[in-house]
C-alpha cells in the first residue's frame, strides 16, 4: 500500500504543468475580476499616514476615485497583477501538496500543524520570487499619472531607486503570504473534511463554495494588518511625510503610535470584500480545473 501510494508521486512533466497551471489560472482569473477592490484598498490603506482622524469609507471613496480620475483608474496595475497572480497563485497552490507529502514522510502526519506550516513555507517562496511584481503593482494602483505601462514603471523604479527598491517590503509580504497561504489552505482543507464527515455534503460545487468561503474569512482577520504594513513599505516614497520605515516592526510600530490600532485596519472592509470573493473564486475554479486536467482533489 505504502509503495502504491509513494508511486502517485512519480510525476510527468504534464502533470507538473497542469498542477501548476490550474493554480496559476485560478488566482489570475478571480485578481481580474477582483481588482478594482484591490486598488480601493491600497487607497484606503494610504489615508491619513501619520495621522488620526474620520477616515473616508470604501463607498465613498469609489465614488470619488471614478469621479476624478475616471473608471480606468479602478484598473490601474492590472497587468503586473495578473502577471503576478500566475507566477504566485501557481506557486503558492502549486506548492502546498508537495510541501505537505514532504511533512508527511518526516512527520508521519497529516494534522492541523502540517498543513499550517505547509501552507506558510509555499506562501512565503512564492512572495520571495514574485515582490517585484507586487511593488510594481501597488506603485501603479496609486499612481495615477503613471500611463506608460508596467515596463517603463519597473524601468523607472529601477533607475530612480535601485534594484533593491523592487524588493521593498518583502519581509512582510512574506509574513503576510505566509500567514494568508498557511490560514487560507489550511482552513479550506479542514473545513471541508469536517463537512464531508459531519454534514451530507461530498466533493462537489457546495462543499467547495462554503470551504472556501469560511476560508476566506479566517484569512482575511489573520492577514489584514500585514497587509497594510506591507503597502505602506512598499509605497515608502509616497509616504515620505510620515518618515522612513526601518522595516515591518517599525512601520508597525510607527502606525499603533502615530495612528492608533484601528491604523493597522485601515481598507479592513476592503481586503474582506475583494479577499473572500477571491478566495471562493480561486478555490470553486481550482477544483473544477483540477477535475478536468484528471487531478485529485486538494
Amino acid at each position: 500500500m505504502e509503495v502504491k501510494e509513494r508511486r502517485k508521486w512519480i510525476v510527468s512533466a504534464s502533470d507538473v504543468v497542469s498542477h501548476f497551471g490550474t493554480s496559476g489560472m485560478s488566482v489570475a482569473a478571480a485578481t481580474g475580476i477582483t481588482h478594482p477592490l484591490d486598488v480601493l484598498k491600497v487607497r484606503l490603506q494610504m489615508q491619513l499616514v501619520g495621522q488620526r482622524g474620520p477616515l473616508v469609507g470604501m463607498g465613498r471613496l469609489s465614488l470619488q476615485v471614478v469621479e476624478s480620475e475616471g473608471l480606468r483608474s479602478l484598473y490601474l496595475g492590472l497587468a503586473p497583477a495578473l502577471t503576478r497572480s500566475v507566477l504566485y497563485g501557481g506557486l503558492r497552490l502549486g506548492l502546498y501538496e508537495p510541501s505537505k507529502y514532504l511533512c508527511e514522510l518526516a512527520f508521519e502526519s497529516t494534522n492541523i500543524l502540517v498543513k499550517i506550516a505547509s501552507g506558510a513555507f509555499s506562501g512565503a517562496i512564492a512572495t520571495a520570487l514574485t515582490n517585484p511584481m507586487e511593488v510594481l503593482k501597488v506603485r501603479m494602483q496609486m499612481n495615477t499619472r503613471s500611463r506608460l505601462g508596467p515596463i517603463y514603471e519597473m524601468r523607472r523604479i529601477a533607475s530612480e531607486e535601485g534594484v533593491r527598491a523592487l524588493w521593498k517590503g518583502v519581509g512582510p509580504a512574506m509574513a503576510r503570504a505566509a500567514t494568508l497561504t498557511a490560514s487560507q489552505l489550511a482552513t479550506y482543507d479542514e473545513s471541508k473534511q469536517a463537512l464531508i464527515k459531519y454534514t451530507p455534503l461530498e466533493e462537489g460545487f457546495h462543499l467547495h463554495l462554503i470551504s472556501s468561503i469560511i476560508s476566506g474569512t479566517v484569512s482575511t482577520l489573520m492577514t489584514a494588518p500585514m497587509d497594510m504594513v506591507k503597502t505602506r513599505l512598499m509605497l515608502q516614497r509616497e509616504s515620505s511625510c510620515a518618515g522612513m520605515y526601518r522595516n515591518g516592526l517599525h512601520c508597525a510600530y510607527q502606525v499603533l503610535r502615530t495612528e492608533g490600532p484601528s491604523g493597522l485596519y485601515k481598507g479592513g472592509l476592503a481586503i474582506f470584500t475583494r479577499l473572500a470573493p477571491q478566495t471562493m473564486i480561486t478555490f470553486v475554479l481550482c477544483e473544477k480545473l483540477r477535475g478536468l486536467a484528471g487531478l485529485k482533489a486538494i
